[in-house]
C-alpha cells in the first residue's frame, strides 16, 4: 500500500538565500490575494469565478507586464501551485459535503501566509543535512529524523523569524497489523483532558492558560507603543513568539498523548463531538442577548485550548498507519447512563465528577463512566 507522509524541519538559509525566499513568499502572497480579490468581486457581481486555468493565464500576463515584473523572481511552479491551492479552496467552499465550508481568506505577512511549494527537481542529502532547491541551490536544514520514501514536493514557509521546510514523501509499505488487540473508550474533557475506559486519566496541558498572563502583559505593552514604529514591531514579534510557544507546547502534548494511546490499543472509540458548535459564542444579538456569556466564553477558551479536533486527527492517521481503527459514537447521555444496569437519568450524575446510579446504586467517576459507555457503544457498533 502507498503511504503519504510529511516531515517538517527548520530551514537554515544563509543571507544569500533570504532575499530570494522573502521575495518569493511575497510574490505568492500577492498572487493569492489578488486572485482572491478578483473572485470575490466576481461573486458580488454574480459572475462566474476564475478557476485554475484562468488563474494561471492571469499570472502569465502579470509576469509579462512592467507593474508586476517582480513576480518573475519567484519560481513559476510555485505561483502555479498557489493558484491551484486557491482553486481547491474555492471548490471546498462550494462543496456541500464540507462540514465547515467557508470562502478563502486573504493572506497576511506572518499570518496565514502562503508558502513556496516546489513540486519537482528536489535533491536531498540527509548525510550532510542539506537540500537542493530550484533557484536556491543547496540549503542547510536542522535534521531530526530520517526522511523515508520518494519526495513528492517541498514547501518553504515562514513562521515569524523561523523558516520551515516541509517535505512530503510517498513510499510502499506492507499492510500494517496492529501489535495490540485491545479496545479503549475515550471521554474528552476540560478538567481532565481524557479519561480512558481502562482507568487511565490524562491531565490537560493548558498551554494557553499557563502562558495567558505572559501574553496579556505583552499585549498591554503593545498599546503604549506608537503604531508601526520600530518598538511596536519588536513588541509584535514578542507577542508572536508567545503564540508560537503556546501552539508548539500544545502540539507536542497532543503528539505524545496520541502516540501512546495509538501504540497500546488497536481500537479507539471516541464521541462524535461537534466542536465548532460546542465552542460557539453565547453573546447572542442586541435583540436577544445571550445568558452567562462570561462563563461560556471561559468554557470556549478551555475547549479550544485542549485541541480536541487536532487530537482526533492525529489518532485517525496514526491508527491507519498501525493497522488500527477509530470509531465515533453518539455522545448523548454517555455520562448519565449506568454502565452496569443501563439505567439512564440526568439525576445519576450528582456533580461534575460524581456518578451514582438510582437503580443499582453503582458509584464511580462520571468521566470514567462516560468512557466505559463510549467503549460499549463502539463495540456494539461492530456487532
Amino acid at each position: 500500500m502507498k503511504r503519504m507522509q510529511a516531515y517538517q524541519f527548520q530551514l537554515l538559509p544563509k543571507n544569500k538565500h533570504l532575499a530570494h525566499i522573502n521575495a518569493s513568499l511575497g510574490a505568492n502572497r500577492f498572487v493569492w490575494n489578488k486572485l482572491l480579490a478578483m473572485n470575490l468581486y466576481r461573486l458580488e457581481q454574480k459572475q462566474s469565478i476564475l478557476w485554475y486555468q484562468e488563474m494561471a493565464w492571469m499570472i502569465t500576463l502579470w509576469k509579462q507586464s512592467e507593474d508586476y515584473a517582480f513576480l518573475n523572481q519567484a519560481p513559476a511552479q510555485s505561483l502555479q501551485q498557489t493558484a491551484k491551492a486557491l482553486d481547491r479552496a474555492f471548490r471546498d467552499a462550494f462543496d456541500n459535503k464540507q462540514p465547515h465550508k467557508r470562502l478563502p481568506q486573504f493572506k497576511r505577512l506572518n499570518k496565514r501566509e502562503a508558502g513556496i511549494k516546489y513540486p519537482q527537481h528536489i535533491v536531498l542529502d540527509q548525510g550532510n543535512t542539506v537540500i537542493k532547491i530550484p533557484k536556491l541551490g543547496w540549503v542547510k536544514y536542522r535534521n531530526s529524523r530520517d526522511v523515508l520514501g520518494k519526495i513528492k514536493n517541498v514547501t518553504i514557509s515562514r513562521k515569524h523569524d523561523l523558516y520551515m521546510l516541509s517535505i512530503q514523501t510517498e513510499r510502499d509499505v506492507e499492510p500494517p497489523s496492529h501489535p495490540s488487540s485491545t479496545a479503549v473508550g475515550i471521554d474528552l474533557g476540560v478538567v481532565h483532558f481524557a479519561s480512558l475506559s481502562d482507568g487511565v486519566v490524562i491531565a490537560p496541558k493548558h498551554s494557553f492558560k499557563v502562558l495567558s498572563d505572559k501574553l496579556a502583559k505583552a499585549q498591554r505593552k503593545l498599546k503604549s507603543k506608537v503604531k508601526v514604529s520600530n518598538n511596536w514591531k519588536k513588541q509584535q514579534k514578542r507577542i508572536q513568539k508567545v503564540h508560537t510557544k503556546i501552539a508548539y507546547v500544545r502540539q507536542d502534548f497532543l503528539h505524545q498523548t496520541s502516540n501512546t494511546i495509538s501504540k497500546n490499543h488497536a481500537m479507539i472509540v471516541m464521541e462524535d463531538l461537534k466542536i465548532a458548535n460546542m465552542s460557539k459564542s453565547a453573546s447572542g444579538t442586541i435583540e436577544a442577548p445571550g445568558r452567562k456569556v462570561a462563563q461560556k466564553s471561559g468554557l470556549n477558551r478551555s475547549i479550544l485550548d485542549q485541541g480536541w479536533g487536532e487530537f482526533r486527527r492525529q489518532l485517525a492517521y496514526k491508527q491507519e498507519w498501525r493497522g488500527g481503527m477509530v470509531v465515533y459514537v453518539d455522545p448523548r447521555h454517555t455520562s448519565q447512563t449506568c454502565p452496569i444496569c443501563g439505567h439512564r437519568a440526568k439525576e445519576n450524575r450528582l456533580t461534575q465528577e460524581e456518578f451514582r446510579c438510582l437503580e443499582c446504586f453503582f458509584e464511580g467517576n462520571a468521566d470514567s463512566v462516560a468512557s466505559q459507555n463510549i467503549l460499549s457503544r463502539g463495540l456494539g457498533f461492530l456487532n
